[in-house]
């Protein structure tokens, strides 16, 4: 019966979680509404991800968004300075192209959102084949340091996470 009735138990209660911080208030009206939208999201989105993806360690998701939600701190800060003390004609903005170890859809979306989460940074296009991931980057001295940094603070992470 879970099965069909609640496709994505996970899915459905992470969105009605969600649902009610955005709300930022708990009430029966907001709990209704979450509960319902936890429950039609799956059911709606389930033709186009027939099966959940597998999570080799999920613990380390706590980790990988630990480390997210510093990188953002410190981007925010760093994307300050640039925007108050640096003149726009010294910002090195450029795309640098990010190659790709991660196979798992799953893995390389939630790279693809991390690092356009992340300030400074946005992903711009994923490859035909996959294998790689445009990024721009408002201040990007050396693009090797920046495809390192990437591989090594988030991409490792996914690894881990992701099979």
């Amino acid at each position: 019966m879970t099965g069909r009735f609640v496709p994505h138990p996970r899915l459905s209660l992470f969105v009605a979680l969600i649902w009610l911080a955005l709300v930022n208030e708990i009430n029966a009206g907001a709990v209704a509404l979450g509960v319902a939208l936890g429950l039609l999201t799956p059911i709606v989105t389930g033709p186009f991800w027939p099966d959940p993806p597998r999570l080799r360690r999920p613990l380390k998701v706590l980790e990988y968004c630990g480390a997210v939600v510093w990188d953002i701190i410190l981007e925010n800060l760093q994307v300050t300075r640039l925007i108050l003390w640096v003149p726009n004609d010294r910002l090195r903005s450029r795309y640098v192209s990010v190659p790709l170890a991660l196979t798992s859809p799953e893995a390389i979306t939630v790279l693809a959102g991390t690092i356009t989460m992340t300030p400074g940074t946005v992903s711009a296009e994923l490859s035909a084949d996959g294998r790689a991931l445009l990024v721009h980057g408002l201040d990007v001295p050396d693009p090797e340091a920046l495809v390192a940094d990437i591989k090594a603070r988030y991409e490792a992470r996914l690894l881990e996470i992701f099979p």
